[in-house]
């Protein structure tokens, strides 16, 4: 007998938009509706300007300042059982993304944010937005214990309705490789804007043109759309010329061009090391970071708090914001030293376990399920 579960609505960007958020939108709903579960999740998308064509379990657009689409949300969240509503300050309109405000005091069903940025050092606006977002919801995710303690010593976070799920992977330990890679290959992937800290990675690499055979760099990604629309592709340009005047022309290697999941999925099967040079100490979740664990590759990161989380056990190397000669001894510790690599993807595929897709829907369901449980209860009272 097939049991029907909960009707839930996914609120957030998503596919075909071109950013993590979107992707995780995705990989969350299609997780928690798995196969067998009964649980059944559909989209309302946020956009900038309406599109056609969306995908089926798309039911509702909100286009930014346009009211009608705004009740349309409403409208297809009010006909679910809960709400699953991804936060960052720049996915909603308005200063601070402040329209997300309009959007929760409309929700008349229970609630749950996933909060992909906490920041160390909000604005006063900044946190009062926040702190409203959580006083309407029934529970919040953080995907990491430093976004927790965050969370609590800087917001007004109850700690009896805020609940850490990691952010998922799907696991990548194994399929066929490019033959195009050229080995040793160190691997930064993403959109790709300034905060990256990718100029810090090319004079890494620089600092190891000495080795045998010394190793190629690949960044890709295609510039953030919101960059583009403000800067055209003057990060992407500054960095192909820093690499030219470091001779790394050869060795460091831009590929811009969209690839579809299967395709990057081989990219980073196909890498020795994967490098997050990010500036931000603001960092509490990444995805990209997630999935190089995921794929057990050794990953060399800058010091943000999901790095320092993520790999402190073994998976991969810390080093400070900005510190290329740090960064490059940790890239040449990992490449060259007999071993070090293969000890990093042990631990790193024991550290995917619990982030993988499956285990991380099974906690949303519970999740939801206890929300769900508690919000009949007090319709009864």
């Amino acid at each position: 007998m097939t049991v029907t579960g909960p009707t839930l609505t996914m609120v957030g960007t998503y596919p075909p938009t071109a950013c993590g958020l979107a992707t995780f939108n995705r990989n969350l709903s299609e997780a928690i509706a798995a196969p067998g579960s009964g649980w059944t999740t559909r989209v309302v998308r946020l956009l900038e300007r309406a599109e056609v064509n969306e995908p089926d379990e798309v039911v509702a657009q909100w286009i930014a300042g346009d009211q009608e689409s705004f009740h349309h949300a409403v409208a297809a969240m009010a006909s679910s059982d809960a709400v699953v509503l991804q936060h960052e300050y720049g996915l909603f309109p308005g200063p601070d993304g402040e329209a997300v405000l309009e959007l929760i005091g409309a929700t008349r069903v229970p609630l749950v944010v996933v909060l992909h940025t906490v920041l160390r050092n909000p604005t006063t606006r900044q946190r009062q937005i926040l702190n409203e977002v959580m006083m309407a919801a029934s529970m919040t995710v953080v995907q990491s214990t430093a976004a927790y303690h965050r969370l609590l010593s800087t917001y007004d976070a109850n700690p009896e309705r805020t609940v850490v799920i990691p952010h998922g992977a799907a696991e990548n330990f194994d399929g066929p490789i490019l033959s195009g890679v050229k080995r040793p290959a160190v691997l930064t992937w993403g959109l790709l804007g300034p905060g990256k800290g990718i100029e810090y990675g090319i004079s890494a690499l620089g600092l190891l043109r000495h080795r045998s055979p010394a190793p190629t760099y690949i960044i890709a990604g295609e510039t953030h759309p919101k960059v583009r629309a403000a800067q055209g592709e003057r990060y992407r340009t500054e960095l192909i010329s820093q690499s030219r005047q470091l001779g790394l022309q050869d060795r460091v290697h831009f590929d811009d061009r969209y690839r579809d999941w299967e395709s990057l999925r081989a990219l980073v099967r196909s890498v020795d090391v994967v490098l997050l040079p990010y500036d931000s100490l603001d960092q509490v979740s990444s995805g990209v970071l997630v999935e190089a664990i995921a794929s057990g590759k050794p990953v060399v990161a800058t010091q943000f708090p999901h790095a320092e989380e993520l790999l402190c056990r073994g998976a991969g190397l810390i080093v400070p914001q900005g510190d290329v000669e740090a960064m490059a001894a940790a890239l040449e510790h990992v490449i060259y030293k007999r071993g070090a690599a293969v000890e990093m993807g042990v631990v790193a595929r024991r550290e995917a376990q619990a982030l993988l897709w499956p285990t991380v829907g099974a906690k949303y369901r519970s999740l939801i399920a206890e929300v769900l449980s508690s919000a009949a209860v007090m319709g009864v009272s």
